[in-house]
């Protein structure tokens, strides 16, 4: 699940039917949760192409630290990553019932994230450096997150890592699952618990949709997303 949060621009119009969203990106690194508003919105989605698309946008204030993503909802325009994530997880009802289960969710995202910073980084690396670090991420999922998702799963004894309702944890862990077997297949060979939950979550319709062939899911970056990343932001 490969898409640009970093450079990204999404526009969430009100409207009295079913919502529609509009993103606009880059390619670049995303995350799940963004995704799968699709559970309850349409969105639309164009690629910041050039540098000029997102000096534009610094240029007409809509980028509160003049960085992406932007998110413009319910009216509202939203900057920085987390706190867009946490306001559409409330606002889709992926955020538990109550204060506890919503720290649980931010620990648990987090830590998927941090796995998931990982593998979007290794790409803007000489090649030897990017294998290095393609390598150094299976390991840490191998031996540091993933036995750890293996554990909660376990002492829960839910389908689910917290409550017993989707939540943005479960979307963003499956995505971290799906972006480490693009390094390694058999990465879940050890973590029985694990591949039932990812089968279990790649199931649920909205987020079945998704994973098809021919969905708004993006592929694994190559040398064009690199190229068009550095030269939209400027590194």
């Amino acid at each position: 699940m490969y898409e640009c949060f970093a450079c990204m621009y999404i526009s969430v119009p009100n409207t009295n039917s079913a919502q529609r969203v509009q993103k606009i990106a880059s390619d670049c690194l995303g995350t799940g949760v963004i995704d799968s508003c699709e559970l309850h919105s349409q969105f639309e989605e164009e690629f910041l192409e050039t540098r000029e698309q997102y000096e534009k946008l610094q240029k007409d204030g809509r980028l509160l630290f003049d960085q992406v993503p932007l998110v413009e909802i319910d009216g509202m325009p939203l900057t920085q990553s987390r706190a867009i994530l946490s306001y559409l997880a409330a606002k889709y009802n992926l955020y538990g019932k109550d204060l506890k289960e919503r720290l649980r969710i931010d620990m648990y995202a987090d830590g998927t994230l941090d796995l998931m910073l990982m593998i979007a980084q290794a790409p803007f690396k000489p090649p030897k450096e990017k294998e290095e670090s393609y390598a150094l991420v299976v390991k840490r999922a191998k031996t540091r997150y993933f036995p750890v998702f293996e554990k909660i799963l376990k002492d829960h004894g839910e389908d689910f890592l917290v409550g017993n309702q989707l939540s943005w944890a479960d979307i963003q862990l499956l995505e971290a699952i799906l972006m480490v077997e693009e390094l390694s297949a058999p990465v879940l060979s050890d973590f029985p618990l694990l591949q039932a939950f990812k089968t279990r979550i790649s199931n649920i319709p909205t987020i079945k949709k998704f994973l098809q062939p021919g969905s708004q899911r993006k592929p694994p970056p190559d040398a064009h997303y690199v190229e068009v990343v550095r030269n939209v932001l400027n590194f």
